[in-house]
């Protein structure tokens, strides 16, 4: 099993930056992906930006390319979002997502952190 644990959420106002961080724990696994999606209140939870090591690709959703950056640490047990000109329209809970394989298993599993709270004020 996997944990994932977030910080970095708070409040902001219009026009600045936050950063979170995301680090993963639970034993031996190996990382496919990391990355983060969000979800405002009486939306539905979309995608944010995502790394994977497959392609060693970074991904990000169009509302946010350019003033998202995704970051990863060399042990692929953390990932950090740089946040910067951020909006009201940011305002959301932000989840970290990762899917891993565990090799003793042969199996590909998903996991999601508990959310932590962006709030972007007018």
């Amino acid at each position: 099993q996997v944990q994932l644990v977030e910080s970095g959420g708070g409040l902001v106002q219009a026009g600045g930056s936050l950063r979170l961080s995301c680090s993963a724990s639970g034993g031996a696994f190996e990382t496919r992906d990391m990355g983060w999606y969000r979800q405002a209140p009486g939306k539905e939870r979309e995608f944010v930006a995502t790394f994977s090591w497959s392609d060693r690709s970074t991904n990000y959703a169009g509302s946010v390319n350019g003033r998202f950056s995704l970051s990863r640490d060399n042990a692929k047990n953390t990932v950090k979002l740089q946040m910067n000109s951020l909006k009201p329209e940011d305002t959301a809970i932000y989840y970290c997502h990762t899917e891993v394989r565990h090799p003793l298993i042969d199996t590909n599993r998903e996991y999601w952190g508990q959310g932590t709270q962006v709030t972007v004020s007018s």
